[in-house]
């Protein structure tokens, strides 16, 4: 493809979709475990999203961390894989096929458990999985080859194998235990998917006794209380520990337990206990040995005997409240209190604690060795700081509720036999006839949990396992550290014979918008990845993502922050159609050596240099943010603003200086162009391949810096050049003349190291050699060299006169006043030496301010 065949305009829409095509097609993003035995190995397993899930903002963030990482590795050598896949999603799923139901006036239970199981894998065909189509509109540059389902057969008959070792080692057992109880979904959640959030509720403190008053914003809870607690040293009741009191409403009687929970400085320092009700409460019972009394049953109605039995949880507790208020046992009216409530993930419905009979995992030897992986260095976690959190969860981890009260997932793998036993089958085991399986159904993070290694083959001994195992890095947002990380180290190290599942957790922030609010439906600020994409393209999407995409940080996003984006795909499309339009090309070697190099091509080669060099330090150590940064204002500042323009006259020229630019301009556009690759493929992908005539800048080379190019000299000469274009742009622009209104000049050169680039001088400042008549309305010193313009008719002289005269005497006030503070003995004796430095070297500013001002008046004509 030549200039030509570039159309003047970048059209993402006009791209995208085939270059993606056509990437697939090729099978470009496809690894193999037996090619290039000797070529190094990258591995990411994709966060996999639900398959009713639909592509959001921390999706697109996410994806486009992992894929600059996986192009960059591929572009280095590595056999890289991504594989990507989904999560069957337990109870989102169930809850949409059974919404899908309703609509049709049925109910799970009208069709049976294997007819609903049908309708789901019906509706998955159908419905499931729209957002992978969405991760392609992104670019992903995953292994499609290798999609895996969380419930599809070898994934399956992985947690099958897992949970049959785990229950055999003892480390899975059924028990009584309290758990979080949606009354909604009707089934067990696990923390993860409980979300908090303070909600105002109303205390009400009750007088059970004389001696004895509690509060609490559950009132109706009282009916199963079975202790009230104390602390032991709180001699306010120390003569009523041991014996018992009248639970009011019901005629029960229940101790007056001491236990070092209690807070003796909160309220009247003595609690009402419910162990079946609350966690807290739960583990007073366990140490009393107390009775758990469930009051609530699996949708929260009262099934204490009396009259509130079959009442709503919070119809029951006006009521209980107002019977109390009866019996003169509210002490306190009613108020609000503020307090933090656990919700539903899915349906939003306030979750109940509630002690049920459930499967657990035995954490403790599991969490010790995830937290041991990262402690020895074995695991890194990115950013460092973030460990703290890590440990803080896997350290205090209690034990985890894996069964799930669905009917989509994997059903827990234990059968019961007519004579009570109970017993666990592997895969290709069969239970005897007779006997029952459990119903319950497994979290999806047990089956998640195994990713990233149950996606490579496990438990077979398969080549992708052994060249793909551990991974690489796990790319994630923090909030779910705790929760998915923890579980696929507990379980990768459990499985894999103590190697870990990946050797870094890099860690993202939250996508927020540009003021910092966490983007919610309710606030009106979730913005659609997808539209982004419609409007702005799929790179500029991603980079403005990954420009602020600092390590662990949360990441504010904007949408003039995209349309700036789009426009620096724009600004790389358009310098490339210009350096295609002059010739540019990639062939042959370099011109080496100072002697066949302009000054300004060398410049460039040697700022391309030190880019290189920053750009994979910062993606070494996942600063996403500062690498866009680097190429953005290189691409943009240096080599579109500068050398372009610097490329012009010799360009112009012709001959051997204009095939040296030529080939130099290629160079720093081939590399510019690999090294944005990873971050924005598309556009990249279309100019590079125009630029160079190969097939596709994926499995081009990664740019390494060559320390022999930096010439610290020509960068020098260069800066000395941009401050003397600047100062006198600046004049221009000061007396209101347009960027491309042409001014007659003298340029007094003689003995400057500038005197080689009048050429580019004058073109760069649009200045007309002086003719015979030429007479100097302003004069300029900077650089060392004076620039004499002829501004006659073009210049206001009073209002330069007297913006001259206000700057220069703002820069006599500076000197006056940091010279004082440097003559004073005391404020040298005491300030810190960087302070010193910093008023000198603003000393030494403001007196060449006022040498430069001073001059430029001086050549000001008389008005």
């Amino acid at each position: 493809m030549t200039e030509s065949q570039l159309p003047t305009q970048y059209a993402p829409a006009e791209v995208e979709g085939k270059l993606y095509e056509r990437w697939t097609s090729a099978g470009l993003f496809e690894a193999d475990p037996d090619r290039d035995p000797g070529a190094p190995s990258y591995t990411i397993v994709i966060p996999p999203p639900n398959v009713t899930g639909s592509l959001h903002m921390g999706h697109a963030l996410d994806h486009s961390i992992q894929d600059t990482l996986v192009r960059r590795r591929r572009m280095q050598g590595y056999e890289a894989l991504w594989l990507p896949g989904m999560d069957h999603a337990g109870i989102a799923t169930q809850n949409v096929v059974e919404r899908e139901l309703k609509k049709e006036g049925l109910t799970r239970h009208d069709l049976g458990r294997e007819a609903f199981q049908e309708r789901v894998w019906q509706w998955k065909a159908e419905s499931g999985g729209r957002i992978l189509g969405q991760m392609k509109r992104l670019g992903d540059s995953v292994d499609w080859s290798r999609e895996r389902f969380t419930m599809d057969e070898g994934l399956s008959r992985a947690v099958l194998t897992i949970f049959k070792r785990l229950y055999d080692d003892g480390l899975i057992y059924r028990a009584e235990r309290i758990i979080n109880w949606c009354p909604r979904c009707l089934t067990a959640l696990s923390d993860i998917e409980v979300e908090h959030s303070d909600r105002e509720g109303e205390l009400v403190s009750i007088r059970y006794t004389d001696d004895v008053t509690v509060a609490t914003t559950r009132a109706e809870t009282m009916l199963g209380d079975t202790a009230v607690a104390v602390h032991p040293s709180d001699e306010r009741y120390a003569h009523l520990v041991g014996t018992e009191i009248e639970l009011p409403l019901t005629g029960r009687r229940i101790p007056v337990v001491a236990d070092e929970h209690v807070d003796p400085e909160f309220g009247t320092g003595a609690v009402k206990v419910t162990p079946a009700h609350d966690p807290n409460d739960f583990e007073i019972g366990q140490r009393h040995g107390l009775p758990s009394l469930t009051v609530l049953d699996e949708h929260a109605k009262v099934t204490a005997p009396g009259p509130f039995q079959g009442m709503d949880r919070y119809e029951a507790r006006a009521a209980v409240v107002e019977a109390l208020r009866e019996q003169g046992r509210i002490v306190k009216e009613v108020r609000p209190y503020e307090h933090s409530v656990g919700h539903c993930q899915r349906c939003r419905t306030v979750v109940e604690p509630r002690v049920s009979l459930q499967w657990f995992v035995r954490v403790e030897p599991l969490a010790k060795a995830a937290g041991d992986a990262v402690r020895d260095g074995r695991v890194q976690i990115q950013p460092p700081e973030l460990s703290s959190r890590y440990f803080a969860w896997v350290d205090n981890m209690h034990d985890w509720c894996i069964s799930r009260q669905l009917w989509w997932g994997h059903r827990i793998p234990v059968w019961y036999g007519p004579d009570g036993e109970q017993r666990c089958f592997g895969p290709g085991e069969e239970a005897p006839e007779g006997w029952t399986q459990d119903t319950d159904v497994l979290d999806t993070w047990f089956s998640s949990a195994l990713w990233p290694f149950s996606t490579l083959g496990w438990p077979d001994d398969t080549p992708d396992l052994r060249r793909f195992y551990p991974t690489s890095v796990l790319v994630t947002g923090y909030d779910i550290l705790f929760f998915w990380v923890a579980r696929m180290m507990m379980f990768g190290l459990y499985a894999m014979d103590g190697v870990e599942p990946f050797k870094v957790i890099a860690l993202h922030g939250m996508v927020r918008d540009q003021h910092g609010k966490k983007m919610s439906k309710s606030f009106g600020n979730v913005v659609d990845p997808l539209d982004w994409i419609d409007r702005y393209g799929a790179d500029a999407t991603r980079f403005t993502l990954l420009r602020g995409a600092n390590p662990g940080s949360d990441v504010p996003v904007a949408e003039d922050w995209a349309q700036g984006s789009r426009n620096f795909c724009n600004k790389l499309w358009n310098a490339t159609r210009f350096a295609l339009m002059n010739g540019a090309h990639v062939n042959g070697e370099l011109p080496a050596g100072p002697s066949a190099l302009s000054t300004t091509d060398a410049w460039i080669l040697s700022r391309l240099q030190t880019v290189i060099a920053e750009v994979d330090a910062h993606l070494e150590g996942f600063d996403f943010a500062k690498a866009c940064e680097a190429l953005y204002h290189f691409a943009w500042d240096e080599v579109c603003d500068w050398y372009l323009e610097l490329s012009k006259v010799p360009l112009a020229e012709g001959g051997e200086v204009a095939e040296t630019t030529r080939r130099v301009l290629g160079e720093v556009l081939d590399t510019v162009l690999r090294l944005l690759h990873p971050m924005v493929p598309f556009v990249t992908e279309e100019l590079w391949t125009a630029l160079t005539g190969r097939e596709t800048i994926l499995r081009a080379a990664w740019p390494t810096a060559d320390a022999a190019r930096a010439d610290a000299a020509a960068e020098a000469a260069v800066v000395s050049l941009q401050r003397l274009v600047t100062e006198v742009r600046r004049f221009r622009s000061d007396q209101g003349l347009k960027s491309g209104q042409r001014v007659t000049a003298a340029l007094e050169l003689d003995g400057s190291p500038l005197a080689a680039y009048e050429e580019q001088i004058r073109s760069l400042l649009k200045l007309t050699a002086p003719g015979e008549s030429f007479t100097a309305t302003a004069s300029l010193p900077v650089e060392g060299v004076v620039v004499r313009l002829d501004t006659a008719g073009a210049i206001d002289v009073a209002a330069e006169r007297a913006r001259l005269e206000k700057d220069l005497a703002v820069a006599r006030k500076e000197v006056a006043q940091t010279s004082g503070k440097l003559a004073n003995a005391d404020f040298v004796a005491k300030a810190p030496e960087a302070v010193i430095g910093k008023n000198r070297a603003r000393l030494e500013a403001a007196r060449a301010d006022i040498t430069r001002l001073e001059a430029q008046l001086e050549a000001l004509p008389s008005a």
